[in-house]
């Protein structure tokens, strides 16, 4: 698999990761390629191109970047329903005025008799009147309260692994254009030197000293160079596309990359250091947590259910015929209510609420041991990609040089062109290599600070030593 490749297919299972959490009441989302690399185009675009660093790119995705902007909705949606399970234990006042005419059958309700009418009307009745409820004990309601303030917090924890995978990406998409452009200024480098040798392989066609193959075997290689340095500018020109997408920029915004590939300093923590910060730090593994709390409140809100609660109600008004003829009236009452028997309805209901405690609990422990085995996992692609950038370097020096004594030779005479473009192949794909190693050593960087939790701040520290 190509570097390119990998890294989409990183991206992708990211964004996985983000959509299948588990959350209560979330509603279906696209799938990761359109949430992860989606973003919404805000702005105008202006006139020429603009400069857009690394630091500017992953800013303005976690602005714009649909990943950030579906984060914020839910968080939006938690707060509504933890406000709505307040409501159940906040004093409930309505008021409400009636006027009405009516004429009452009163033989209808069960009065007859001498003396009694059968029809009382028409009266007219007015009723202006306030109303009041308040809950004083009631384990269910006051549970159900604990539960969606738990869920608030694993939303929230859930925005901040949003904006962690968004640095993530947008950083990912961002180093993928830098390299893109490096490939170009590779293959432009090497077809400048296909078209010297070319030159130089018709001169000496011309003098007598080489023959036609020569000539055509330049002209071939040439025109393969030509093709890749084709290639590289419509791949770098895609790799940008998809970097304005993700980060919102204003359709139509033409910009230019401002910073080159970070230099990626030494990084001085250790394996047992960065599993530890990890497991404070990572917002996945604080929302598994209170997603834990959640179900453990929902479960004693099962309980509740077959437990008494109380609560106190009343009302204060006036009522007559009419309004200068109204009195003042009120009511006071409290009710009990003592579940005895509801057909099992409450033990049900406490068992489904322990199993999903139980899938939650064995959740975080998975988590928690994911979170470890991808340390480990970002360590060992650090040491790689440290290792791969030294021989790559000393690969692509060894290259220059070999394509250096192959034109010496080749213009003394000595020997004839297959030298020579053997080793322009050999230095494309040294070149090549060397790209991909750095791209791949900055992306492990960007990748441990996403592991570590709280990339949205971290990752200068690991790309530019800030």
């Amino acid at each position: 698999m190509s570097p390119r490749a990998a890294v989409r297919a990183a991206v992708l299972l990211l964004g996985g990761a983000l959509l299948l959490r588990p959350a209560p009441a979330r509603a279906q989302e696209p799938g990761p390629l359109g949430v992860l690399q989606g973003g919404v185009p805000t702005g105008d675009a202006t006139k020429g191109e603009i400069a857009l660093s690394l630091t500017g790119a992953i800013e303005r995705g976690l602005r714009y970047n649909l990943g950030s902007i579906l984060g914020e909705a839910a968080v939006t949606g938690a707060e509504g329903a933890r406000k709505e399970a307040l409501a159940d234990l906040l004093p409930q006042l309505r008021a409400g005025v009636v006027e009405s005419r009516q004429k009452i059958n009163l033989a209808a309700y069960g009065f007859s008799g001498p003396g009694i009418p059968q029809l009382v009307g028409p009266f007219n009745l007015f009723d202006a009147r306030a109303y009041l409820h308040q809950t004083i004990l009631d384990l269910r309601a006051l549970n159900r309260f604990h539960a969606s303030a738990d869920s608030l917090e694993a939303a929230r924890q859930d925005e901040h692994g949003a904006r962690d995978l968004v640095v993530m990406v947008c950083g990912q998409l961002y180093l993928q254009a830098v390299a893109g452009e490096s490939r170009i200024a590779a293959a432009r480098a090497q077809l400048d030197t296909a078209e010297a040798l070319l030159a130089v392989a018709r001169d000496r066609k011309a003098s007598g000293l080489g023959a036609g193959i020569e000539v055509l075997r330049a002209q071939v290689q040439e025109q393969s160079l030509r093709q890749r340095l084709i290639v590289a500018e419509q791949d770098a020109a895609k790799e940008k596309l998809a970097l304005a997408r993700a980060i919102g920029l204003p359709l139509g915004q033409g910009f230019r990359l401002s910073d080159p590939m970070p230099a990626a300093p030494a990084i001085s923590l250790g394996v047992d250091q960065a599993v530890e910060r990890a497991w404070t730090n990572r917002p996945d593994l604080k929302a598994a947590q209170a997603r834990v709390d959640a179900a453990e409140a929902l479960r004693k809100a099962a309980q509740g259910e077959g437990l008494p609660s109380l609560a106190v109600s009343g009302d204060y008004g006036a009522i007559g015929n009419d309004v200068p003829g109204s009195r003042a009236t009120y009511t006071l009452g409290a009710a009990l209510r003592v579940p005895l028997f509801e057909g099992g309805r409450v033990q049900a209901r406490v068992r489904e609420a322990e199993a999903r405690a139980q899938q939650e609990r064995a959740r975080l422990a998975d988590l928690r041991a994911r979170v470890y085995y991808e340390v480990q996992s970002v360590f060992l692609d650090l040491k790689a990609a440290d290792e791969r950038v030294g021989v790559a370097e000393s690969a692509r020096s060894l290259a220059r040089e070999q394509l250096q004594q192959a034109k010496d030779r080749f213009a003394s005479g000595v020997a004839d062109n297959v030298e020579v473009v053997q080793a322009q192949e050999a230095l494309a794909a040294a070149a090549e290599n060397h790209i991909a190693s750095l791209y791949a050593r900055t992306v492990a960087r960007l990748s441990l600070a996403r592991t570590l939790g709280g990339a949205e701040t971290s990752y200068a520290e690991f790309l530019k030593g800030q």
